[in-house]
């Protein structure tokens, strides 16, 4: 039982990179927790969503994910929608400066004012790049072709699922802040209505592969299935997975931004409108007598 256990457990492909990424951030995490008070909610979003990247990417999973569709499908929603959006819910930013040391957060915080890394921030973080990147990727990588030179390259393939993960994490960044317009980037009713813009494309493209009639994804009988089962029924599992779960991923995300709306609108941290210009009616100058 302990030898099948550890099967699942042993990465298909070991990352020297993402291990030291990953254990890097969980002592960040750990260490920024006990200086600060984190509700417990906070850190069960964190760590359930440090868990879903894991999994996804250093288990033996990823053999699975390699070699089906639909699981692939459900590799992808788990990077770019899941873990992304608990991770950012459990707004992890202050925490994990807390578990730097006092000179490095001295210096970051320098850097981040620095001229170069406002600028940089400015293009990579402005909301029309981000949302477009976040829709953008998903269907660059539906693209077969896109999907074959991944399966047979494993550069690609890990840049693919860091791009997933990123775009995620910049997107729900923005739509999860809880700051007003500004210093946030985006105003509480943008936020609150780009889900609903975002995962239109995604449904459109998830019913194309839904009801295709041929084998879209031939790459993966070329590397060998994992599983026994008719083509065309693990494409339209796939299909439905990135058309159903990722709809209801986003709905939930735009919901927690309706939530931090109502709270900005409660605590009175929205701009007031300034108030409409009144025409002041001068009283009439009567003309003088025509001679």
């Amino acid at each position: 039982m302990a030898g099948g256990l550890l099967k699942w457990i042993v990465p298909w492909e070991f990352s020297w990179s993402f291990l030291v990424l990953f254990i890097g951030a969980a002592w960040l995490y750990v260490v920024g927790s006990r200086r600060l008070r984190v509700p417990l909610s906070r850190q069960a979003a964190f760590w359930t969503g440090m868990a879903i990247v894991y999994v996804s990417l250093h288990t033996y999973l990823d053999y699975f994910f390699e070699h089906e569709f639909f699981m692939h499908r459900i590799q992808q929603v788990l990077l770019h929608h899941l873990a992304p959006l608990l991770l950012i819910a459990s707004y992890p930013g202050t925490v994990l400066r807390a578990g730097l040391p006092l000179r490095w957060r001295v210096r970051l915080r320098r850097v981040g004012r620095g001229v170069v890394c406002r600028v940089v921030a400015a293009i990579l973080l402005n909301p029309a790049f981000v949302t477009l990147s976040f829709v953008a990727l998903i269907l660059v990588w539906l693209i077969p072709d896109m999907q074959t030179l991944a399966m047979l390259d494993w550069r690609i393939y890990r840049f693919m699922n860091w791009s997933m993960i990123l775009s995620g994490l910049a997107y729900w960044w923005l739509v999860l802040d809880h700051r007003p317009k500004p210093p946030g980037r985006m105003t509480p009713g943008i936020r609150v209505l780009s889900p609903a813009i975002t995962m239109t494309p995604q449904i459109i493209a998830g019913a194309i592969v839904t009801f295709s009639k041929s084998d879209l994804y031939p790459i993966f009988e070329i590397c060998g299935r994992a599983f026994t089962m008719n083509v065309l029924t693990g494409q339209l599992i796939g299909g439905v997975i990135m058309w159903v779960p990722a709809a209801i991923i986003e709905s939930i995300g735009g919901l927690l931004a309706m939530r931090q709306w109502l709270r900005l609108s409660r605590t009175g941290r929205l701009p007031k409108r300034p108030p409409p210009v009144r025409r002041v009616s001068r009283p009439s100058v009567p003309l003088p007598p025509s001679r």
